[in-house]
C-alpha cells in the first residue's frame, strides 16, 4: 500500500520505543529492512472505523446489566 514492509513498519516502531540491535539476522535482507526502518517516518495511527464490540464468553455481545443484576 505504501511501498513498504510490515517488518520495516514494525521496526520502525520498535526504533521509537528502544534502540537496539537486530538479533538473529541471518539474511541480507533482514539486514535492509532494518536498515529501511531507520528512515520510516511514522504517522500517529488514526482509527477509521468504530471499534469492535466486546463480546462475552458465549460470544454474545455484553449488554448492561441493571443496578440490581450487578455482583455485590
Amino acid at each position: 500500500m505504501h511501498g513498504v514492509t510490515m517488518t520495516e513498519v514494525s521496526l520502525a516502531w520498535l526504533l521509537t520505543k528502544t534502540t537496539s540491535p537486530v538479533v538473529g539476522a541471518t539474511k541480507l535482507h533482514h539486514i535492509e529492512g532494518a536498515a529501511k526502518a531507520v528512515d520510516l517516518a511514522l504517522t500517529p495511527w488514526r482509527r477509521t472505523s468504530p471499534p469492535p464490540q466486546k463480546k462475552s464468553m458465549c460470544g454474545l455481545p455484553e449488554t448492561k446489566r441493571s443496578e440490581n443484576e450487578k455482583d455485590t
